[in-house]
């Protein structure tokens, strides 16, 4: 079974029942679906910074349960690293966030499932699987 990463954007479609969630459930479907350390790092954030209460965010906690999550280690620090200074090169922007999520795709070699291609321009080699 092949093994398919969502970005923070396309789990929040898909967490929240939101019609662009679909367009990525044939790409998601019969696979492992995974969510890098930072993706969870950034729904938490979300969840805090939205004020939301025990029982939402006892619904995000279970639904991330329903995805692997790949944590970080000195393999992927090191990724991550390339996958800045790549985009440095390339005279393109990326964040923090994004480069740590990039990173995990290619460290493992995954395809990555975003709504939002402009935040990888600048990392070579990666693979999106984008709708939209």
């Amino acid at each position: 079974m092949s093994t398919v990463l969502v970005d923070t954007d396309v789990f929040s479609f898909l967490f929240k029942g939101h019609s662009l969630g679909r367009l990525y459930e044939a790409d998601l479907d019969g696979k492992t679906v995974a969510l890098s350390f930072m993706t969870v790092a950034e729904l938490d954030r979300w969840a805090i910074q939205s004020n939301w209460g025990a029982t939402r965010k006892s619904w995000l906690d279970l639904y991330v349960e329903l995805f692997a999550i790949l944590a970080y280690d000195r393999a992927l620090c090191s990724k991550w690293a390339e996958v800045m200074a790549a985009a440095q090169r390339r005279g393109r922007r990326i964040e923090c966030a994004d480069a740590w999520i990039a990173a995990t795709a290619l460290l493992y070699g995954l395809p990555l499932a975003t709504h939002n291609r402009s935040d990888y321009l600048g990392v070579p080699g990666l693979k999106i699987i984008l709708h939209g």
